[in-house]
């Protein structure tokens, strides 16, 4: 059933607010939000969680018959928008259930990528290539608006898997699954010469690159080659063409 609201102090667009700008809020709540009409689709499409939709008047979208739906005016909506140019189409879902670390050769390992586009992008990628991605400490929140949005809906098809470098070194260890990072190093291996289909590949946080603890523990270091005058790969590009090598060992 449809409902209207048109009080920015209404409780459930107070919340709304709330959710898009603190993570302590999405986890209390066991909700995050995103936006836009696009997005909305695929979250209707791939996500069981989809909970409550925000529409701005005029704007049209396929919606579930068990999902709350509400009806705002222009105003209303740019006022709870993070967009510049809202689209018209805010949505709330539950956050998934946490699953626990599965070491697997041929996955990815995030230390302390922070930036919202840069994790979004690599859960995009990671989701075309099929590759299995885990974010360790330090991550920016896989459920920020900004993740979602550039992930491109990627959070609402793939299992995003949180934990720590101390569980996941252990499972790794259990499974006889080599850890490597990447690294501008003497000693690193070029990773055209190694199979990282059977490793567990680190890709370190845009400015400090992997935290020494797992530096100091990896059983390899792998560079990708480039330009000598280049300094380093964005955090995404880097974690790109890394999962292509794990697809095309």
């Amino acid at each position: 059933m449809e409902q209207r609201i048109t009080s920015r102090k209404n409780p459930l667009l107070q919340q709304v607010k709330k959710l898009l700008s603190s993570r302590k809020a999405r986890t209390e709540a066991g909700l995050f939000a995103a936006d836009g009409v696009k997005l909305l689709q695929e979250a209707t499409r791939y996500c069981p969680g989809l909970d409550t939709v925000i529409l701005s008047d005029g704007v049209q979208a396929e919606v579930p018959d068990h999902v709350r739906l509400i009806r705002v005016p222009p105003d209303v909506m740019a006022s709870l928008s993070p967009m510049e140019s809202p689209q018209g189409a805010l949505f709330l879902c539950r956050l998934p259930q946490p699953k626990p670390f599965e070491a697997r050769g041929g996955m990815l390992l995030l230390d302390g990528i922070q930036d919202p586009g840069n994790l979004g992008t690599i859960l995009r990628t990671a989701d075309a290539l099929d590759v299995p991605v885990t974010l360790l400490e330090g991550c920016a929140d896989p459920y920020s608006h900004k993740v979602v949005r550039a992930s491109m809906g990627a959070v609402f098809r793939k299992d995003v898997i949180q934990s720590d470098w101390k569980t996941v070194q252990a499972a790794c260890a259990g499974a006889g699954i080599p850890v490597a990072v990447t690294a501008m190093s003497g000693q690193a291996r070029d990773i055209r010469q190694v199979r990282t289909a059977d490793m567990a590949v680190v890709i370190g946080s845009e400015g400090q690159g992997v935290r020494r603890t797992i530096l100091d523990s990896a059983e390899q270091e792998l560079i990708i080659p480039m330009n000598p005058h280049c300094e380093s790969l964005n955090a995404a590009v880097a974690a790109a063409i890394v999962m292509w090598q794990m697809r095309n060992p």
